[in-house]
């Protein structure tokens, strides 16, 4: 599938993003906005949703969230919810500009964090026609409550003592640091967060998705900014617009679709992936092909009208 580098603006910043058209269809196509996991970026898990989606037929736009990857923004590894909102909807305007693209016929297509982003941004922006997430997560929440929701609170308190303390120093002309999101080696990562923290080390340290752009900390004002960030509230504001979440069955982070879920006011519908974990939807063919299948369907007949 060629790939097409392109950028565009939002809220000032420019995003990198890689265009997919399908080849030999004919245009105006509907088109999708794909966007990634907390800090990874489009030449991950999010391009290869982007072409398996253009080889089904719609133009596919992955994209770097500003200040992470080859967008711009700084402080480097800012993740601000809000501005995560924004890509999306501007990405949504770039699509419309774009002579491949039928502009009535827009979806977006969120996988983990960008999964909560998406609904955000389609809860708020009726030119999207519907909205799918792959292994939905919400950042805020999974700092707050952890990714399996058990989390004692005291640790999210820890973290804003930190980010209090980050911000005194960084007045002060000083270099405050970062919030590194993994330890040093796998074992470590299992004794904090168990499988899913071992996939994630995997996925992101090791050789299984490794990408040298994918930063692996956040700034700390990340923290007090998720704090006051709940983006599940856009929820009811996509019905009547159509909503489906895909969830690994043996995901720790299922909860938090099926909170998404319950927030629903129009069509919406969970699709189960049998014995896949939250990581495996990243990058396992087996489970990944299952999960492109069922959003084919869904974008198929959701954007046809």
């Amino acid at each position: 599938m060629p790939t097409t580098t392109v950028t565009f603006d939002s809220a000032g910043i420019d995003i990198a993003a890689h265009l997919y058209v399908p080849e030999g269809a004919d245009a105006p196509l509907p088109a999708l906005v794909v966007g990634h996991p907390g800090t990874g970026v489009k030449e991950q898990t999010s391009g290869t949703y982007a072409k398996l989606m253009a080889d089904r037929g719609f133009v596919t736009l992955a994209f770097d969230a500003a200040h992470q990857g080859e967008s711009g923004g700084l402080p480097r590894g800012l993740e601000d919810p809000a501005q995560r909102i924004e890509d999306f909807k501007a990405a949504v305007s770039f699509l419309t500009t774009r002579p491949e693209v039928d502009a009535g016929r827009i979806g977006l297509l969120g996988i983990c964090a960008s999964g909560g982003y998406s609904l955000a941004a389609a809860g708020g922006d009726h030119r999207v026609k519907a909205v799918a997430t792959v292994c939905t997560a919400e950042p805020a929440r999974q700092f707050r409550y952890g990714a399996d929701g058990t989390q004692d609170p005291a640790v999210f308190q820890g973290l804003l003592d930190a980010a209090a303390q980050a911000r005194t120093t960084a007045a002060r002309g000083e270099d405050p640091g970062v919030l590194t999101m993994f330890p040093e080696t796998a074992e470590q990562a299992g004794a904090l967060g168990g499988e899913h923290g071992v996939e994630g080390w995997e996925y992101y340290c090791g050789p299984r998705g490794y990408h040298e752009r994918s930063a692996k900390f956040l700034t700390w004002d990340s923290v007090d900014k998720m704090a006051a960030s709940d983006v599940f509230h856009a929820v009811p504001l996509i019905g009547p617009r159509p909503m489906l979440q895909i969830l690994g069955e043996r995901a720790v982070t299922a909860w938090m679709g099926l909170e998404a879920h319950r927030r629903a006011t129009g069509p919406a519908e969970i699709h189960w992936i049998a014995g896949a974990s939250h990581v495996d939807l990243y990058d396992k063919r087996e489970y990944i092909d299952l999960a492109v299948g069922k959003l084919t369907d869904f974008f198929t007949v959701n954007l046809d009208k």
